[in-house]
């Protein structure tokens, strides 16, 4: 059995969830949603997320891994505290090619007893090539179930201005690169207050990935951003682990929005 093969088998995937915390203005802290994450099977490299998806893109496997991915998800939200939102990453290469894969994600969460205006889609893309007319379809009809999308590492890679533009996202999720070390590099504090008023001026929000120290939380806040994720609050953690934290923390989980 190859490597594909497994993960497309039942249970090979599992899903880990890591909370993104929204500030007040008064500061008080509360659970805006959650970032599925999956890992490939134990005791195998693809349970390395990075590895797992590069071998993924290398096979072209793209929609095919994300139909699961994104079951596994659905599934184990079930447990999560609260009705928060739920991030799934979804390749940009599925919505442009799977044209099933939408009305597939909207009925799974439907039959978790998930609404789809709980989704949010967190577009990942690792190519310079996609099929605009289809992705903007796709887009369209998640948009009108209800869902909501998110363009990740946004300022890396192939999350671009171009993507931007394309995808119109709700939500902006900074790269990590840009956060970790914010406090002390003017650079890097440059770039997300201009991704943040860049954000204002689209309607959408931004959210600080890979905040891991209160010195770069503190920057974060000072540029705008409300929304913060990285291990600083909490790393990726099963369901059970989290509902320990949520009683333990007693954060309030807000609605999506």
């Amino acid at each position: 059995m190859s490597l594909l093969d497994e993960l497309l088998s039942p249970n090979a995937l599992t899903t880990v969830f890591q909370p993104i915390v929204a500030f007040g203005a008064d500061g008080t802290r509360t659970i805006h949603g959650y970032e599925a994450l999956t890992r490939g099977p134990r005791g195998t490299h693809a349970s390395r997320a990075d590895v797992l998806f590069e071998y993924v893109r290398r096979k072209r496997a793209e929609a095919l891994v994300d139909r699961v991915c994104a079951l596994s998800a659905l599934r184990a939200a079930r447990g999560l505290p609260g009705s928060p939102s739920i991030s799934i990453n979804v390749h940009a290469a599925t919505l442009g090619q799977d044209e099933g894969f939408c009305h597939l994600l909207v009925d799974a969460a439907e039959a978790c007893d998930i609404g789809a205006e709980r989704l949010v889609v967190e577009v990942v893309e690792q190519s310079s090539h996609w099929n605009s007319a289809a992705l903007a379809r796709g887009l369209a009809e998640l948009r009108a179930a209800g869902a909501k999308v998110a363009l990740d590492d946004v300022g890396f890679g192939h999350s671009n201005l171009q993507m931007v533009i394309e995808l119109r996202p709700d939500l902006l999720k900074l790269d990590r690169y840009f956060v970790v070390g914010a406090a002390k590099d003017p650079a890097r504090r440059a770039v997300f207050s201009a991704l943040q008023q860049l954000a204002s001026a689209l309607g959408a929000r931004v959210v600080a990935e890979g905040v891991e120290t209160a010195e770069d939380l503190t920057v974060v806040l000072d540029a705008g951003i409300t929304l913060a994720q990285g291990y600083f609050f909490s790393p990726p953690l099963a369901v059970a682990a989290l509902h320990e934290q949520f009683d333990a923390r007693h954060l309030a989980v807000c609605s999506p929005v």
